[in-house]
């Protein structure tokens, strides 16, 4: 038996973890949520991700320092930023440090399904 992926979603807005967690956790992934990047990265999660989907606005770490944090800590999980402020610089940024996708809130269910897809692929 193949064990599930494993999802970690960080974002402040409890509302979009939980309709993202509700997604990804029926079409059979195991899923965790994380208010705060120090909340994940206080957790048991951090080494057995397999994707990552932040925000990139957050209190305190912001996405980027958290993909900073880890990077520098040799982890290397795939990252999907996803942001309510869509603007070109930050996209442009997100993407030249590596990430997979950058959406822009609220999304389409199907084309965070498809970034994911691809981030797994690549990983």
């Amino acid at each position: 038996m193949q064990k599930s992926p494993i999802i970690a979603i960080i974002d402040d807005d409890e509302s979009v973890r939980a309709a993202i967690k509700g997604l990804l956790r029926a079409i059979g992934y195991t899923v965790y949520t994380f208010a705060s990047a120090e909340d994940y990265l206080g957790s048991p999660r951090v080494n057995d991700t397999s994707c990552l989907i932040t925000d990139v606005q957050m209190p305190s770490m912001n996405g980027f320092e958290l993909q900073r944090h880890l990077v520098g800590k040799g982890q290397r999980t795939p990252i999907i930023f996803i942001t309510a402020f869509p603007e070109e610089p930050i996209r442009a940024r997100a993407l030249d440090i590596g990430a997979i996708c950058f959406l822009s809130k609220p999304f389409d269910p199907q084309v965070l399904i498809n970034c994911l897809d691809r981030a797994l692929r690549e990983a």
